[in-house]
């Protein structure tokens, strides 16, 4: 039953700082001239998809329509040492460099304004308290909800709107101060987690499992027999999927592929980069809020089997705002103990309501 389930989530309006706006002025640089040639180029006005409103949009759907078991928290700021234990240090001087700037960091549009380090390093303070509180076992699972995202950022570099990993900083301090030595870290995300796979590329304490609209689609990476390296080689499962793909081929690949893969690895901790672009409406894929659900718990019942139910998500992409706080709010009820529907082909449903209302006309009783 729904509040059952004891479910933090971390969330700060310090993130809602970080609001780069290109039509302001930007640090002159060469990645500034870059960006503005590929700006120019296109041929509609453009406006920074990553915006606070995301952030807005969920608390206040949440606000509005509350999940029993669901208790609201907030955390620290990352610290310089917990980032470096992902990210190079000559990276980190450049990020924190940036504070109180306005300036791109690449040229496929990532920037900072004022506030974004102060966000960054929240969002990642935040991802790292979620984790803490499902090892400390203070609740059953935990969300953060965090901006700017991570799983595109790399261990040298900002790209795809992300500054810093925020989920592999937590899984990274997971293993460092809090005693979690196999990791499974699941990105459902409409994009392939880049960074995240760079990061963990040879570690063969952290298996990772990615699902995402197959490249060219944006940022090109994550193909099929990409599987890791060194000591690490196997620990990489990426699932490279058609654009159309939804509910029942997601739920196939998390039964098939997931689970055998998380019952051979046999996890402490379970992390999940949690996209929501994947929702059918949004930029690609063709989930619905009924598919989030079922994905979520596959996730919790690995999570229970495996390690005592210690389950964090972090938040990573989703733009358009009614299916990002709806479907946030959708993954929310399942955690906190909700029903989990059973999934059909999309429509079957309609036309099986549609039948039992119309065949009176057809059909005489016996």
């Amino acid at each position: 039953m729904i509040g059952d389930r004891k479910v933090n989530v971390f969330f700060d309006d310090v993130m809602l700082g970080h609001d780069p706006q290109v039509d302001l002025p930007f640090l002159p640089s060469r990645v500034e001239k870059r960006v503005r040639s590929v700006l120019e180029g296109l041929n509609f006005k453009w406006s920074y998809p990553e915006h606070p409103g995301r952030l807005s949009a969920i608390k206040q759907y949440l606000d509005e329509n509350p999940v029993p078991g669901i208790h609201l928290k907030s955390g620290p700021r990352a610290t310089y040492d917990q980032l470096s234990r992902v990210h190079t240090t000559s990276y980190l001087d450049h990020i924190f460099s940036m504070a109180g700037k306005r300036a791109w960091l690449d040229r496929d549009t990532t920037a900072v304004s004022p506030d974004s380090i102060e966000a960054a390093t929240t969002a990642a303070g935040n991802a790292i308290a979620a984790v803490e509180s499902v090892v400390n076992k203070e609740a059953d699972s935990a969300f953060a909800l965090v901006r700017p995202p991570g799983h595109h950022a790399e261990p040298v570099r900002a790209r795809g709107f992300c500054l810093l990993n925020n989920v592999a900083v937590a899984a990274a301090h997971a293993q460092a101060k809090l005693g979690c030595e196999r990791i499974l870290l699941i990105d459902w995300d409409a994009h392939h987690g880049n960074g995240t796979q760079d990061i963990f590329w040879a570690d063969p304490d952290v298996l990772f499992f990615d699902t995402h609209c197959a490249a060219p689609f944006y940022p090109g990476s994550g193909h099929l027999e990409d599987v890791g390296a060194g000591l690490g080689e196997g620990y990489t499962i990426n699932v490279p999927l058609p654009e159309t793909t939804g509910d029942l081929a997601f739920e196939k690949a998390f039964r098939e592929i997931l689970i055998p893969a998380a019952e051979h690895f046999k996890p402490d901790l379970v992390l999940v980069s949690a996209g929501f672009d994947p929702h059918h409406n949004d930029m690609a894929m063709n989930l619905s809020y009924n598919g989030f659900k079922v994905l979520t718990s596959i996730v919790q019942n690995i999570a229970d089997q495996h390690c005592e139910g210690r389950l964090a998500l972090v938040l990573e992409g989703g733009y358009n705002l009614t299916s990002l706080s709806r479907g946030v709010h959708a993954v929310l009820e399942v955690l906190a103990g909700g029903e989990v529907p059973e999934l059909q082909e999309c429509g079957v449903q309609a036309v099986a309501e549609a039948a039992a209302f119309h065949r009176s006309a057809f059909v005489e009783d016996d």
